[in-house]
């Protein structure tokens, strides 16, 4: 019964906006396309000459010769460095654009933003203090962990953030939104003073790895980190699909969602941990990278309506795809050198926010 009401309630909510689900699946449709499209363009964009048909060729041929056949050069680069940059872009800007838009279905306010919790400067300080003091206080972590060091510090920043706010917003069993909202706005300040700290201690060498760092790259990408990120934002963004009926609900308020039969508290548990883990894992391997998680569902709740069924995994899709496309611009646009990803996203995202909210005036008042 409480299903049947849940579906009612969303086809309620999708009548009211208009049925916008043939659209809806269309528009999934092309994004997947346009994924497809992205990833065969970051493929093949950059110093190398390696075009578009050879690397088709020779991920479905192999390496068979021929005037399409990559060079050996060539295949290093697309498959050992430019291949795990894209998977790594594509997990990345799907847990940031995800993450937002079940933010925003969480607190019913779209300028929510998984930096608003604290768990993105939560995982900026634990990346910082391994940067700043690994070759000191913190060198056994390093020599016990390696490589992995700065990943794994990120993550376990972000879910302490997380795990702290939980305490401070839960009594007797009931989790507040507006504690949670300004415990994580509080927490957020605090682990950016302490992240200021290590910064002012710092000497020139790690002060220019933090401003690369803090302004979002993908350029370290490996399969290495890959293989230790992947398995929880996969995992994270798995999980996300199936708070939508309930995200559907809460829309109209805890009350209502509660006699439509949701389980708020373990919704809100469940959304806030899992945002936490793919945040937390996208910025130990990516740095700050920001408006993908705003922007993204706002473009998509214009195009295909608030129905988290479909707005998940299209944020899922969008977020991959524009984020390889950001990618790709911070590659060649100066290059040999690189932009940071960050200067990007905050460049092309910024005005299109701006034009949102000139576009949509009500849009605060939601």
């Amino acid at each position: 019964m409480a299903d049947q009401s849940v579906a009612g309630l969303s086809g309620m909510a999708s009548g009211m906006a208009g049925d916008r689900s043939a659209r809806a699946r269309l528009v999934i449709a092309g994004l997947c396309v346009a994924l497809g499209a992205a990833m065969l363009f970051s493929l093949t964009s950059g110093a190398s000459d390696a075009s578009a048909l050879a690397v088709l060729h020779d991920g479905l041929f192999g390496a068979s010769g021929g005037m399409d056949a990559l060079s050996a050069r060539d295949r290093l680069i697309v498959y050992d460095i430019r291949l795990p940059r894209v998977m790594m872009g594509v997990l990345v800007g799907a847990a940031l654009a995800v993450s937002g838009a079940v933010m925003q279905g969480l607190f019913r306010n779209p300028l929510a933003d998984p930096g608003l919790i604290g768990v993105s400067a939560g995982a900026s300080l634990g990346a910082v203090a391994i940067i700043v003091l690994g070759g000191s206080m913190l060198a056994p972590l390093m020599a016990f962990f390696g490589t992995f060091t700065l990943p794994l510090a990120a993550f376990c920043g972000g879910l302490a953030v997380t795990l702290v706010l939980y305490q401070v917003a839960t009594r007797r069993g009931q989790t507040s939104v507006a504690t949670m909202l300004l415990a994580g706005i509080a927490l957020a300040a605090l682990a950016m003073a302490a992240t200021g700290v290590l910064i002012f201690v710092a000497d020139d060498r790690q002060l220019r790895d933090l401003t690369f760092w803090s302004l979002g790259s993908l350029a370290g990408a490996t399969w290495q980190k890959i293989g230790v990120v992947a398995p929880v934002i996969v995992l994270s963004l798995a999980a996300m699909p199936f708070l939508a009926r309930g995200l559907n609900a809460l829309a109209l308020g805890e009350a209502t969602a509660t006699h439509l039969g949701i389980a708020v508290q373990r919704l809100k548990y469940v959304a806030i941990v899992g945002v936490a883990a793919a945040v937390g894992s996208a910025v130990a391997v990516s740095g700050g990278i920001g408006f993908i998680g705003i922007v993204v569902p706002h473009l998509l709740r214009l195009a295909i309506g608030p129905d988290n069924r479909y707005l998940l995994p299209a944020s899922a899709l969008l977020g991959a795809t524009l984020l390889l496309l950001a990618d790709a611009v911070a590659r060649t646009v100066v290059s040999p050198a690189e932009l940071p990803i960050g200067i990007v996203t905050a460049f092309a995202g910024a005005p299109f926010f701006l034009w949102i909210l000139l576009r949509k005036r009500g849009i605060l008042d939601l």
